[in-house]
């Protein structure tokens, strides 16, 4: 199953690359890897506000990485000129959960993202990763997620 066949199982639609914040590009390509710049968790269109730990459950932080993910495959989408095929493998995601100094379930959180890309990418879909804790992220976002792709 390849991964658009997936991504209609799942019901999922890839949203358009997002307009940069700041002073940055949405993805730079070195030789056949791609960098996709962090993006951050959304709610009904606006950053998704909130800190783990404080004001936002795990599993509440889970599902903003998953949408997170959706966001950055639509990325990945652009960055492979529009076939999501091209993928050979998920490099790398780092992860940084906007979280209290006692909440430690940043592993939890990221989660939502690493097994929606499995579920999407089977295999190739397997992948290195890092998830940090911080004391803010910008504009309040409760989860930012970037991304390391492997394309042919």
């Amino acid at each position: 199953m390849n991964a658009y066949d997936k991504l209609k199982q799942l019901n999922i639609t890839l949203p358009p690359v997002a307009v940069p914040a700041a002073a940055y590009v949405p993805w730079v390509q070195a030789g056949n890897l791609v960098f996709l710049s962090g993006h951050i968790a959304r709610k009904d269109g606006k950053p998704y506000a909130g800190q783990l730990g404080k004001n936002l459950s795990t599993e509440e932080g889970k599902a903003a990485a998953r949408n997170v993910a959706i966001e950055l495959m639509g990325t990945l989408q652009a960055a492979c000129g529009g076939d999501l095929n091209r993928v050979k493998r998920i490099v790398k995601v780092m992860s940084l959960v906007n979280s209290t100094g006692d909440f430690t379930e940043q592993h939890l959180v990221t989660n939502g993202a690493s097994e929606l890309l499995g579920e999407v990418f089977g295999e190739a879909g397997k992948h290195a990763r890092s998830a940090f804790g911080v004391a803010q992220i910008p504009l309040g976002a409760c989860v930012e997620i970037e991304l390391i792709a492997e394309i042919s």
